[in-house]
């Protein structure tokens, strides 16, 4: 370099102290004056370290890093890894090799349990690949994507939860929830024409991989718009009593079948797993309203179930004293129509007697009819062969035969009519 031979010819003779960056010395020296950035032959500074050689001139500033001897080192270190050089063929091929082994490596992929594994040849759809370590041909050529295929989403319709702001009370508490709400999304309209304010959730996850991917560009905004739209519908149907009330499952299972028929007619891959009610009340600005009137309802089931009570035990007991006076009737009845069919036939077994033998049977019937007849009368017989007889008593004390009831005591014996001298009854 031109500024290293002046450099090197002022440090020898110091007649030229100066270099080309500045003046000569004031004073002629040995080499004192050369440029700061001069070397002498060897290697050796021209002017010294701190500017005085051996002259004495003026020196320089601090010197630059040897760049030169650098440089030269690492073509030293490269010819002993390459003897034929940077410029071989066979250095070159092992580059080349290397960087081919590197690009081929670079297509080896690993998907997980939870995954699928996509791949696009030339961003055309190729096949998808389940989990384990994989392999597919290196980018550009192939590339892959591998969504979570058994993780379950989670999609807010009608609050926002986890914001920091508390929201508004639900209806039929008294805690604000952390959640902020979105009237936009929760103010529906039921099938009577009344506005009620519902809150949902919906659990989803991918079921194929390829649908989700590129049949539909925003499959999580695609799944919350088809839910909002499922409930509008389902609730357009029902009524809002049967929907605070017993309706909830219903309209769970209903909006979950048809958010599943409009996402599988976008074909968006997607399975829907639950759709869950978290808050079904009217309009915040009706609420108080509302409470009168689910009082008012309660009151009146309230009196309904007495009124039941009350039939529940008046009525079992008139069915079964109308039960019981039926079948005292219908005993009464048969008893009546038996001793009627009874005393039928006996009159004419009686009457077919009689027409048999009429003497006989007109005697049995006397005797009957004055048994039946002296029965429960007082009665003194008195024998008529017995007048006029000495030493007989003509009188038979009937009464004084018959035991005596347990209810009534007995009664006297009869005094014994006088009788004649002839033994007549007076």
């Amino acid at each position: 370099m031109p500024w290293n031979e002046q450099g090197g010819a002022a440090g020898r003779g110091g007649k030229d102290g100066g270099g080309p960056w500045g003046p000569p010395p004031s004073g002629g020296g040995g080499g004192g004056g050369g440029s700061p950035w001069s070397r002498g032959p060897g290697g050796q500074d021209g002017g010294g370290r701190d500017g005085g050689g051996g002259g004495g001139g003026r020196g320089g500033g601090p010197r630059p890093p040897d760049f030169d001897g650098l440089f030269r080192r690492g073509q030293d270190g490269m010819r002993r890894l390459l003897p034929g050089g940077l410029g071989g063929g066979r250095a070159i091929l092992l580059g080349v090799l290397a960087l081919l082994l590197i690009w081929a490596a670079s297509g080896l992929y690993r998907v997980e349990p939870d995954e699928q594994g996509v791949v696009l040849r030339f961003g055309k759809y190729t096949r998808t690949e389940q989990p384990g370590l994989r392999y597919h041909l290196p980018s550009p050529i192939e590339t892959v994507f591998t969504p979570k295929t058994t993780r379950v989403g989670r999609i807010e319709i009608g609050f926002r939860s986890g914001e920091g702001a508390p929201g508004p009370r639900r209806f039929g508490t008294t805690e604000a929830r952390d959640v902020r709400d979105v009237p936009d999304e929760s103010l529906m309209l039921t099938g009577d024409e009344n506005i009620i304010d519902i809150d949902f959730n919906v659990f989803w996850f991918i079921k194929d991989a390829r649908q989700y991917l590129f049949k539909i560009r925003d499959p999580e905004g695609t799944v919350k718009k088809a839910a909002e739209s499922a409930m509008r519908e389902v609730i357009g149907r029902i009524g809002i009593q049967p929907a605070l009330t017993e309706a909830r499952a219903q309209i769970e299972s209903q909006t979950r079948e048809l958010l599943q028929r409009m996402l599988d007619s976008y074909e968006a891959g997607v399975d829907v797993q639950q759709v869950q009610l978290l808050k079904v009340d009217p309009p915040t600005t009706v609420v108080d309203a509302f409470n009168d009137v689910q009082r008012a309802r309660a009151d009146r089931e309230r009196l309904r179930n007495e009124a039941e009570t009350y039939r529940n035990d008046i009525v079992p007991r008139a069915r079964g004293d109308a039960e019981r006076m039926l079948q005292d009737a219908n005993a009464y009845r048969d008893k009546v129509v038996q001793d009627a069919t009874g005393d039928a036939k006996r009159f004419i077994s009686v009457y077919d007697s009689y027409r048999l033998s009429k003497d006989v049977t007109a005697k049995r019937l006397y005797l009957e009819t004055m048994e039946e007849v002296l029965r429960k009368a007082r009665k003194i017989v008195i024998d008529p062969s017995a007048e006029g007889k000495q030493g007989v008593v003509p009188v038979l004390p009937l009464d004084a035969l018959r035991p005596p009831t347990p209810t009534a005591s007995p009664s006297p014996a009869p005094t014994p009519a006088p009788t004649s001298s002839q033994g007549g009854a007076r």
